[in-house]
């Protein structure tokens, strides 16, 4: 992480006022000394305020036995636009990586990204991939540069060290559509199906219906994502959170992976800027997946459904109704009624009461006369409200069986009018999914919109 060799060519002799670090390098890195821990927290948050930094007091930088001693000597050098390359060397001798980042981040957070040499940034950032964790560290680098800190070329650096990390298209798309539209699409429902909605839930029927709901979802998610934002420009809170975790002032938080850190930068309300750059990064698994959701929608309807139809399944075909699944309907509405009118016996059963009364007023007495008279009234408004609830129950039966044709008949017409539907939508899937892949190859803005 040295500067160039004309900057240590040229170094002058160490300016007034610096210690001279005398310590040598060290194998380990232990925990740095609590009056350096406290200026050093003392220091960050007057950068972060964008306050004049207080000076060290001489005892806290002498001996810089540890890495964070000469590398605020180099801070503080170059906040006076004076030449930090002794202190540098040193620390950089002591711990290369932790002095690159401390650098990187106390000059964004102090609104000073544009004095962090390009070095910095790579020695700071290290490796990434796929397969291990992100780092603290690393995490707020990507978002210091992401929201301007370092200007047009820190985006592209960070840029190129995720698209190195490289996600492939094959990386779980489900979860990249779930993170750009959350929840269930907005379906528009469908001319065709208003007159039998229970068209819309069959999954032949269904499933190209929602792929078209949800590329188009995702167009538009992503249409923000890419459109220019003009979010003020500041490094956030993860540059303070990672310095002060760095200098041994708080815990480090559990590292994330990769794709978690850029499902997160998808979802909606997350900041513009990162959700730019992860956008591009995820690029081809939301190409991959933008691309089967318009291929679901290009699916034939069926040549042939079977469509549950008040309760009975009657199988459609393009030219009509199948007339045996509509005999077998009918066969049951007719036995469903035969069963409501289950129970003659009761009726037809008081009907003999006044015969065996009669035969009883001839052989035993003549007052059963009378009794056959009452039971035969009683009988015959018995037998009266039967016949009506059975002319009843057969006008209900006609009634149905009809209901069930003309609803087969209209299922049918739908079916013909959802078929032209699905051309209409294939279509503007295959737009939809046209436009998606521009913004895709234009990839996220580098230089922040003019005001």
């Amino acid at each position: 992480m040295d500067l160039s060799a004309e900057q240590t060519a040229a170094s002058p002799a160490e300016p007034e006022g610096v210690v001279t670090p005398l310590a040598a390098p060290t194998p380990e890195d232990p925990a740095a000394p609590p009056t350096l821990t406290e200026y050093a927290s003392e220091l960050i948050d007057h950068l972060a305020a964008h306050q004049t930094p207080p000076s060290p007091a001489q005892s806290v930088l002498y001996p810089p036995a540890h890495w964070l001693a000469p590398a605020i000597e180099a801070l503080l050098l170059i906040l006076r636009d004076e030449d930090p390359t002794v202190p540098l060397h040193h620390a950089t001798e002591l711990n290369d990586e932790h002095t690159a980042l401390f650098l990187c981040l106390t000059l964004a957070v102090g609104g000073y990204g544009d004095r962090v040499h390009a070095s910095w940034l790579g020695t700071a950032f290290g490796d990434l991939t796929t397969g291990t964790p992100v780092t603290q560290g690393q995490r707020a680098l990507w978002t210091a540069a992401a929201r301007g800190a370092y200007g047009p070329a820190g985006k592209i650096f960070v840029l190129r060290k995720l698209d190195a990390a490289a996600v492939p298209s094959t990386t779980e798309p489900d979860r990249w559509l779930k993170a750009l539209t959350p929840g269930d699409p907005v379906i528009d429902p469908s001319p065709a199906l208003t007159t039998l909605p229970q068209l819309a839930e069959l999954p032949e029927i269904a499933r190209p219906v929602q792929a078209a709901a949800r590329l188009s979802a995702l167009l538009t998610r992503c249409t923000e994502i890419t459109t220019p934002s003009d979010a003020a420009q500041s490094p956030g809170d993860h540059p303070l959170t990672a310095l002060r975790s760095l200098i041994g002032a708080q815990e480090t938080p559990p590292t994330r992976s990769l794709t978690d850190h850029l499902l997160d930068d998808v979802r909606d309300g997350a900041d513009p800027r990162l959700a730019a750059i992860a956008f591009h990064v995820a690029a081809p698994v939301v190409r991959a997946a933008a691309e089967e959701l318009a291929e679901e929608t290009r699916i034939p309807p069926p040549d042939e459904l079977t469509v549950p139809i008040d309760g009975h399944p009657v199988l459609l075909r393009p030219e009509g109704p199948d007339a045996a699944s509509l005999t077998a309907a009918e066969q049951a509405i007719t036995s469903a009624g035969e069963a409501r009118l289950s129970g003659r016996w009761l009726a037809y059963g008081p009907a003999l009461l006044p015969i065996v009364a009669l035969v009883l007023a001839f052989t035993v007495s003549e007052l059963f006369a009378v009794a056959s008279l009452v039971l035969g009234g009683v009988a015959g408004v018995i037998l009266w409200r039967r016949s009506q609830r059975e002319q009843a129950e057969a006008r209900r039966v006609q009634q149905e069986i009809a209901e069930l044709h003309a609803k087969a008949d209209s299922a049918v017409w739908a079916l013909h009018d959802h078929a032209r539907e699905a051309l209409q939508r294939a279509d503007q899937a295959s737009a939809d999914l046209a436009t998606l892949t521009r913004l895709l190859r234009r990839g996220p803005a580098i230089a922040d919109p003019r005001p």
